[in-house]
């Protein structure tokens, strides 16, 4: 199951640049300098979304401080919103150089600070994105080790989990970040996924209902909860909400196909069944058939030679008699 794009480009700015308020109190307690300038600006870039020069900043701020985990830890999250861009971009081979360099970054961060669940996460992160799930796994499941209650970590888990076709668990690691981070609609929505995987229509109904109170005009969760609902043979409701998906995005022609489906299962259903036709009883035969007439003519002839036998010898009264 592919993790949806654009799911992950809502997230990444919020969640992959976590520790950048870390990296700033972590640069409180070990004051200014050349190092810190470096970091201040790679951080205000990284604001601005330019990820290659912010990239560039930090790794000035990791030529300085070459034992500095923040500058790897920052480095690695800007080569990992710089990938993200890349694939938006259709540039294949560099988001592939991009998220090599983020793992190389997360793991010299966990070499540095092996206690620290950022460079776990950080990697964790950057292997959902490549679908390494079994590895990703690994690696979130020691950032919560370290950190139990971090709901990022739990969404991210959550997310290794459906790519491993792992339902149950990654209901479970959803709810546990619906509980940390009860305002993120993505964790409602991926949880709803893996309820619908399951066939528990119902709580993804709910879950979709949560994302669309939060924003109403969302298209796409709009149509996923139209699709439940016609998973579950609730015709009307999917329809309606397939119809308000296309208002909202008139060219989604899957919406398109979908409600064309439900309104003819609709249709299908609510049909008079039909009339049976009446099987019409036969003729009776009539008497002049090529049957009856063979027969009679039979019997005529089998008359015909019973008269010729009965008749046969007898004299001839009119030709044998004299006058006289």
């Amino acid at each position: 199951m592919k993790i949806r794009d654009s799911i992950i480009l809502s997230i990444l700015l919020p969640v992959i640049f976590f520790a950048i308020p870390i990296s700033q109190s972590r640069a409180k307690s070990r004051g200014g300098g050349e190092a810190e300038s470096y970091q201040k600006k790679g951080i205000e870039l990284m604001d601005a979304r330019h990820f290659d020069l912010a990239a560039a900043e930090f790794s000035k701020a990791i030529s300085v401080a070459p034992k500095d985990v923040r500058g790897y830890h920052n480095r690695g999250s800007a080569y990992l919103a710089g990938a993200k861009a890349a694939e938006a971009n259709q540039d294949t081979a560099g988001a592939a150089e991009r998220y090599t360099s983020a793992i190389t970054d997360f793991s010299k961060e966990i070499e540095l600070a092996p206690k620290d669940e950022a460079g776990y996460l950080g990697r964790g992160q950057t292997e959902v994105l490549l679908k390494q799930y079994d590895t990703a796994l690994a690696d979130l499941d020691k950032a919560l080790e370290l950190k139990a209650d971090d709901a990022v970590a739990l969404q991210f888990r959550g997310f290794a989990k459906i790519g491993l076709t792992q339902w149950n668990e990654a209901v479970a690691d959803f709810t546990a970040a619906i509980q940390k981070e009860p305002n993120d609609p993505i964790n409602y929505d991926r949880r709803a996924w893996a309820y619908r995987n399951l066939k528990n229509y119902e709580p993804a109904v709910a879950d979709y209902s949560v994302v669309l109170e939060k924003n109403p005009n969302d298209e796409e969760t709009l149509a996923k909860r139209g699709y439940t609902y016609s998973l579950m043979a609730q015709y009307e409701k999917a329809i309606a909400d397939y119809q308000a998906a296309l208002k909202l995005k008139p060219e989604d022609d899957a919406t398109f196909q979908r409600l064309q489906y439900a309104q003819g299962q609709l249709a299908a259903r609510n049909a008079p069944p039909p009339t049976p036709t009446p099987t019409p009883t036969p003729e009776p035969p009539g008497l002049i058939t090529p049957v009856n007439i063979v027969i009679a003519v039979i019997v005529l002839l089998i008359i015909a030679v019973i008269v010729r036998l009965v008749t046969r010898g007898k004299p001839d009264t009119i030709s044998s008699s004299r006058i006289r």
